[in-house]
């Protein structure tokens, strides 16, 4: 049912690329595709689809040296001829993708907010979920990468006041987990397609079924990003916000829910959870838009309206 409402251009991409056996496919062969699957989504012929960058906005590529690590980190930064030269919120990005994915990807997201809010955008390029390699390792980097730039303002040219995370899929764990662990120092998340439940109930959501063979997301990649996120011995409840014991005290909350989503229902479920909990939340529903539209606006229309949507959001939060 809903694959015949996705946009014509991602089912005929459905139809012509061969889903692998995710579920039977050995690490090697994981590690092998998900290089190349992300030097392919950071190929300049990816633009068609992924977007072009805001041409009044740098991006580069930096490293944040940590204590047993050092990660990179895609910086958006607007034009000073717009800015001059005072501090900017930061905004903390981090992309989706789970077991594949890169900063890259969200070059056009990224530098579009960074010039319309107008704000300093640091995407990090956290570790990917793969044999070895859980979930928690994600959320640490996403967690201390932000520690480590509220650290050290004047570097980064931010106002350590101001401050917001911004997630899409997987990397909205992530970002949710930050903003769980540093709640005092935020003024707002944006969570796009969240994943917010690796427990036994993930894969119960009435919109898993209905949506369970999409373009974009399919069943059986949750399955296998399940298994690699949560191995044997992890406490799933743990690195899911939908169960965290508090959410109390949590920053406004912009959830932005495409409909065709088998995640949908994650989605709509936490920003229930923190309405309860008396978190300022604003769901935005994208009817006929599927999962990882925000990464794709050269084909999901849609995506331009939730870029809106979050720039408004954040200036209105980020901007006195």
């Amino acid at each position: 049912m809903s694959e015949t409402r996705q946009p014509i251009r991602l089912r005929l991409l459905q139809a012509v690329r061969k889903e692998p056996d995710w579920l039977t496919m050995p690490a090697e062969r994981l590690d092998a595709f998900r290089d190349a699957e992300n030097r392919r989504r950071s190929s300049p012929l990816m633009r068609v689809v992924t977007g072009f960058p805001n041409r009044g906005t740098t991006i580069d590529w930096q490293e944040v040296p940590l204590p047993d690590r050092v990660l990179r980190v895609r910086v958006y930064r607007p034009s000073p001829a717009r800015t001059g030269t005072v501090t900017l919120p930061l905004v903390l990005h981090v992309h989706g993708g789970g077991f594949v994915g890169t900063a890259v990807q969200s070059d056009w997201i990224n530098s579009h907010l960074a010039g319309r809010v107008p704000a300093v955008v640091v995407s990090v390029e956290h570790r990917l979920v793969a044999e070895g390699t859980p979930m928690s390792a994600a959320v640490d980097d996403g967690r201390d990468v932000l520690q480590h730039v509220l650290r050290d303002p004047e570097r980064w040219g931010i106002d350590p006041t101001r401050v917001a995370v911004f997630g899409e899929s997987a990397g909205a764990l992530v970002a949710a987990q930050a903003a769980l662990s540093t709640r005092d120092a935020l003024r707002a998340q944006v969570l796009v397609n969240p994943c917010v439940d690796l427990t036994s109930t993930a894969l119960d959501y009435p919109s898993m079924a209905e949506h369970a063979d999409t373009p974009t997301l399919t069943v059986k990649q949750m399955e296998l990003f399940r298994r690699l996120a949560v191995p044997e011995g992890t406490d799933p409840a743990a690195l899911s916000p939908l169960y965290a014991d508090d959410l109390t005290g949590l920053p406004p909350t912009l959830v932005v829910v495409p409909t065709l989503d088998p995640l949908a229902d994650q989605g709509r479920a936490y920003a229930r959870r923190l309405a309860t909990a008396g978190t300022p939340v604003d769901l935005a529903e994208h009817p006929g838009a599927g999962h990882a539209f925000l990464s794709m606006p050269g084909m999901v229309p849609q995506a331009r309206a939730a870029r809106d949507q979050i720039a408004e959001f954040l200036r209105d939060e980020l901007i006195p």
